[in-house]
């Protein structure tokens, strides 16, 4: 199991805002809105340097998503700014008929998305967003690992024509990816070749799922751990290519096992080559109030379940 090692922990949301601050330096078309939530979106730099391109919209995400729709007809490329809750569910229409309809060049960007937001509980814990987004047409949908591929990833879709929902998150975690990385839209990272199970993994359950590796390979189970940043795009060559070796399939996301990127990887094994397939996700359930560990526990979405879900794949496999 190849190593990877970190020297901080680091919030993704912060990833996005620096993302932003280099975009506002570099793009003068870039121009950010935000519902409120400045402080949460880490969006403050940016606008300390570039005050002229960014407007304050209030608690009114559907004004929001209108007038970013209206800012790309003149050249702009807009940067939303609010809850995941909020920027999916709250606003779905306004995205469906202003943006994604005719493929605006906007640029939804979604902190504190899954289980993960803790105690503010289930009213804000959204985890149907990724499946309410990669349903969309024209909607490009990114969930990125770390600090430094969230901050990889928002410079990047600036530079992608047509709309983009960008999901990240609220606590701090290890950064391990690397700063000077290229974030290629739609191209899987593999993280640990092996040969007895394939593990996709997105956002925070990449780390997860190299936690799993090392446990599984104390086994004697050699997995193949693949980051699933772009679920639409899916990579479906990595993918195929992994399950032909492996011959079964581990999905990894904070996310309900309905709709996600462990449906979008089944889509793609039934129509191609059927293989024995574990989900590690909510189970069709709202969250709760609680610390973000006790409910990756309680929710199962540790590294111990991704060990558990890959020793059940690998025994349906034999079978």
């Amino acid at each position: 199991m190849k190593e990877y090692s970190y020297s901080e922990k680091k919030d993704t949301r912060s990833g996005f805002g620096a993302g932003l601050l280099e975009l506002g330096r570099t793009n003068p078309n870039v121009v950010a809105l935000c519902a409120d939530l400045v402080g949460s979106l880490k969006m403050g730099d940016f606008i300390k340097e570039n005050p002229e391109r960014f407007f304050q919209i209030g608690i009114a995400e559907a004004n929001m998503m209108g007038i970013a729709a209206g800012l790309t007809i003149g050249g702009k490329i807009p940067f939303t700014g609010t809850f995941a809750n909020f920027s999916t569910g709250r606003v779905y229409d306004q995205i469906r008929q202003s943006i994604a309809y005719s493929g605006k060049n906007v640029k939804i960007c979604a902190s504190h998305a899954g289980l993960t937001l803790g105690e503010d509980g289930a009213t804000h814990q959204i985890l149907e967003d990724i499946g309410m987004m990669k349903m969309l047409p024209h909607m490009t949908v990114i969930n990125p690992c770390d600090y430094n591929q969230t901050k990889a990833a928002t410079i990047a879709i600036a530079d992608y024509e047509g709309p983009v929902y960008l999901r990240f998150g609220r606590p701090v975690i290890p950064v391990f990816t690397p700063a000077d990385q290229k974030f290629e839209i739609g191209k899987a990272v593999m993280l640990n070749e092996g040969t007895d199970v394939s593990i996709f993994a997105t956002g925070h359950l990449v780390w997860k799922a190299i936690l799993a590796g090392h446990i599984l390979a104390e086994k004697g189970i050699s997995a193949e751990i693949i980051n699933i940043h772009t679920i639409k795009p899916l990579d479906e060559a990595a993918v195929l290519a992994s399950v032909a070796k492996t011959k079964c399939v581990v999905s990894a996301e904070e996310h309900n096992r309905l709709g996600g990127l462990g449906d979008s990887i089944a889509q793609l094994l039934v129509r191609n080559t059927p293989l024995p397939m574990e989900y590690v996700a909510t189970d069709d359930t709202f969250g709760e109030s609680g610390t973000p560990d006790q409910l990756m526990e309680k929710y199962g979405l540790t590294e111990n379940d991704i060990v558990a879900a890959a020793e059940r794949v690998i025994a349906r496999k034999q079978q």
